[in-house]
């Protein structure tokens, strides 16, 4: 069987790994802040700069911003086994982190930037209804989207990082719940923004997802062999396929997976982010990306 997921007993927690995570959180903000997101003293902007050079298309500036981020964190990924041989488990996290997190804010403030940019396909943001369903898609992709917060200590190295075979909660409605929940964001917010930049970063998006359905399925099957072919024979990519076709049979209890406390906590970022956009887009657009 695979592993449980979201389990969280608070008397296995410890009071000094949480104190490391509140550190190890501040001194990386820190550094994002020095070396990547002030214009004054970080790389960033140049970064981007570099970048929009290549095209006056924002379209194509997205997908190349995209197609970078993709590149690497995949590529890094891929890798791990390896790295992980050669500096271990810790600081080949920190590693892929590093190089990763600065990608994927320069992708996302430069979306948000230039997100009304593009050729407008249609305009539905006044139509009644429209708003409630991309605000519960966007709501409910999170979900899907995060699966990582399962520990935040591994996130953040102070507990070994580990490839987990993940069975129970949201995996036993897709094996790939991020792919499923950046399809969900991106027909979201293309429906709500409604023009290329909108289109062109889902396309970008969701096709790096895709690739990682078979990339991750291939990393896991290296890793566990028969015992990942003995869950991927019980799950399913597409949504609830498993669970219609009988193949994954849902236990009576099965609510009691997501009274979790990273479920919990899922809900009350992924609200957080929503009252927190207007703040999002004025720091966006005060970096001028």
């Amino acid at each position: 069987a695979g592993e449980d997921s979201a389990a969280f007993d608070l008397k296995n927690q410890k009071l000094t790994s949480w104190v490391y995570f509140s550190v190890i959180l501040g001194v990386v903000l820190f550094l994002l802040q020095l070396l990547w997101i002030d214009n004054s003293t970080g790389y960033g902007k140049a970064f981007i700069d570099s970048v929009s050079s290549l095209s006056d298309s924002h379209e194509v500036v997205m997908l190349v911003l995209i197609l970078i981020f993709a590149t690497v964190h995949s590529g890094l990924a891929s890798l791990r086994d390896m790295g992980e041989k050669v500096i271990g488990a810790r600081a080949y996290r920190v590693l892929f982190a590093g190089v990763s997190l600065p990608l994927a804010v320069s992708t996302i403030v430069y979306f948000i930037n230039h997100r009304y940019d593009g050729m407008q396909l249609w305009q539905l943001q006044g139509a009644p209804g429209v708003h409630q369903i991309v605000w519960l898609s966007s709501f409910v992709s999170f979900f899907f989207l995060y699966p990582s917060t399962f520990n935040l200590l591994e996130v953040a190295a102070v507990d070994e990082p580990k490839m987990h075979l993940w069975e129970t909660g949201v995996m036993r409605i897709t094996r790939h719940p991020q792919m499923v929940g950046q399809v969900i964001w991106c027909l979201a917010h293309t429906l709500w923004i409604g023009n290329s930049v909108a289109a062109a970063a889902s396309l970008g998006l969701i096709g790096h997802h895709l690739f990682g359905v078979w990339n991750g399925d291939k990393r896991l099957a290296t890793r566990y062999g028969e015992a990942f072919e003995a869950v991927k024979r019980r799950t399913s990519v597409i949504p609830f396929a498993a669970i219609i076709t009988g193949r994954q049979i849902l236990p009576k209890d099965y609510y009691k997976e997501f009274i979790r406390l990273p479920y919990l906590t899922i809900t009350a970022l992924t609200l957080g982010a929503y009252i927190a956009h207007p703040l999002m887009q004025s720091a966006s657009f005060l970096l001028h990306w």
